[in-house]
């Protein structure tokens, strides 16, 4: 049998995944991986950890599970793997089936032949034209270079105050890394909110939650100037004519493919600027695959093509296409759900699947829940999550879940991707058999209790009114709701919201209903402090006979606007 070629290019997550798993499954096969940088394996999701100081040697972010270095010795000891690094690949020569390559610290160039090849190039930071952000100061965290460069700034604390273009994923957690330092943070969106895959509402907490713990957030507005003297940055100029003083500023607004190799060899290129594959992660040309970063995929829900530019989906895609490699096209990727979570500070932010306003704008009609409540009992230490489950209607199945809070975002997170996966409807949802007991969870689980919000609002048992639907009817005088706070008096004096509501407990409320509006029909709102008892205190008044109560989903713990106290 004549010995397999296999070439891949890039050697981050999906390239090594590709070649690990070509490797496992033919032992005898020539398998050469082809990186530009100088590190292998990269764990580029831990670049904010390592600036922030979570852990000192970046041969963390470079080692084996083992403690090993992944590097070229350990690709060719433990997996026969020829690895190059500092070599770059100049050309696809498909006809000739080989690839063109040159040796950045020697200029040598040289031919690698292929009967499989990878590409798996990655993507790079988009970085908007604008003047001064060639200036020293100014820097991405994309790359190892760059996280190098973000730990000696915290290390040497030369930087007192520090912008963050950007609030997704990779902004949000650079700010929290460089604030963790002791450096004055602004992050500044273009945006109205933060975290773009969260709706605005959930968005909005976890800005709160920013700002508490001293980080300063501007959003609707954009960087249009940045600014310096003898080279170095200073300050920067935002479109709205401010200026911010800073020695520091990280560009985080996103990635694009690194697709340019492929689409100068002839590949086609999806929607997206990724580089198109099917669900054997092939492209156009047969006899070469992609993945990672890179790469155009379905979204698994609505059918579009997107681009997830996420380390986990860039491993899964590798080990796809490395066995396809070997064995022919057998494993197939299915695409994305696109799950994402984030930690920030002592909260996490996730979601998956479809926000309300990306399921809307892909036409889907949908109902909504806000849930607010503990992980866990409070005698276990619970942490508080609030969620935001989206369904559609006609049909009851999730479409997407967002979650945030000290609690344990995570497995909500996980539990949900689950079941949009798995096209779970609310009806099979509200008695899942998730584990119990009190370290880890309640009895009935938060996941599950959003369930049981959506049940009862599928079947018309209640109401719901959003935190933002009430916040803009005070706000704009639309209609006079009697707006009922159903805590305790030491609860309300603790902490209330100042909208008007009147104070009614609700072990007070049969007795006080000659307190309620005379005319039936008037619009009520229940609330408490997550809205358990608001929905206990609306299923009282429904049966006094009142048409038009509504619950505050999530309650005070969910309302994202300044209160009275």
């Amino acid at each position: 049998m004549t010995q397999k070629r296999i070439v891949v290019i890039g050697g981050s997550a999906a390239g090594p995944k590709t070649a690990a798993r070509a490797r496992r499954l033919d032992q005898k096969a020539s398998i050469t991986l082809i990186e530009r940088g100088p590190d292998l394996s990269m764990a580029s999701c831990g670049y904010p950890y390592y600036v922030g100081g979570v852990f000192d040697s970046r041969n963390c972010l470079l080692e084996a599970p083992t403690g090993v270095p992944r590097d070229p010795k350990f690709f060719l000891n433990a997996k026969d793997i020829d690895a190059r690094i500092n070599t770059e690949v100049l050309s696809i020569d498909r006809a000739g089936k080989k690839v063109v390559c040159r040796d950045l610290l020697t200029d040598e160039q040289c031919e690698v032949p292929y009967d499989k090849l990878m590409i798996s190039t990655g993507s790079t930071p988009r970085k908007p034209p604008i003047e001064g952000i060639e200036l020293e100061g100014v820097t991405t965290l994309q790359s190892m270079r760059d996280a190098d460069y973000l730990r000696a700034v915290r290390d040497e604390k030369r930087v007192k105050k520090a912008i963050i273009v950007g609030g997704g994923l990779i902004g949000i957690e650079t700010a929290e890394a460089l604030r963790l330092a002791g450096i004055e943070i602004t992050v500044v969106e273009l945006m109205d909110q933060r975290l773009p895959f969260l709706d605005w509402e959930i968005g909005k907490l976890v800005e709160n939650h920013m700002r508490a713990k001293g980080v300063n957030v501007i959003t609707e507005n954009g960087i249009s100037r940045f600014m310096g003297e003898n080279g170095k940055l200073t300050r920067v100029k935002l479109a709205n004519g401010t200026e911010l003083p800073c020695e520091l500023a990280v560009v985080a607004i996103g990635v694009k493919p690194s697709s340019g190799l492929a689409a100068e060899a002839g590949l086609e290129i999806g929607v997206t600027g990724g580089i198109k594959v099917d669900k054997f992660m092939c492209t156009s040309d047969p006899d070469i695959y992609a993945a990672g970063d890179c790469v155009e995929l379905c979204n698994c829900i609505t059918g579009a093509e997107t681009h997830a530019p996420m380390g986990d989906l860039a491993n899964l895609e590798g080990r796809v296409a490395g066995e396809n490699m070997i064995r022919g096209n057998v494993a197939k990727f299915s695409g994305t759900v696109q799950t994402a979570i984030c930690k920030i500070f002592d909260f996490a932010a996730g979601a998956t699947g479809l926000s309300e306003r990306t399921a809307k704008k892909a036409g889907y009609d949908v109902e909504t829940v806000v849930n607010a409540s503990p992980d866990k009992p409070g005698f276990m230490g619970a942490g508080l999550l609030i969620s935001k489950m989206v369904v559609e209607k006609a049909t009851g199945r999730l479409l997407g879940y967002q979650c945030t809070g000290p609690g344990d975002v995570s497995k909500q997170v996980a539990q949900a991707a689950m079941a949009v996966r798995g096209q779970l409807t609310v009806a099979k949802m509200v008695d899942l058999d998730l584990p119990y007991a009190p370290p880890f969870s309640l009895a009935i689980d938060h996941f599950i209790a959003s369930a049981h919000i959506m049940d009862n609002k599928l079947k018309g048992l209640m109401k719901g009114i959003s935190a933002r639907e009430v916040r803009e009817m005070k706000c704009k005088n639309i209609g006079t709701p009697f707006i009922i706070d159903a805590r305790g008096p030491d609860e309300f004096d603790a902490m209330r919201l100042g909208i008007g509501e009147v104070l009614i407990p609700l072990g007070t409320l049969r007795k006080r209903l000659d307190e309620m509006p005379e005319d039936k029909d008037q619009e009520i709102i229940c609330f408490c402090k997550i809205s358990l008892r608001g929905y206990e205190a609306a299923l009282v008044l429904q049966a006094a006979g009142y048409t038009n109560v509504k619950v505050m989903e999530g309650g005070i713990m969910a309302w994202p606007f300044p209160r009275e106290k």
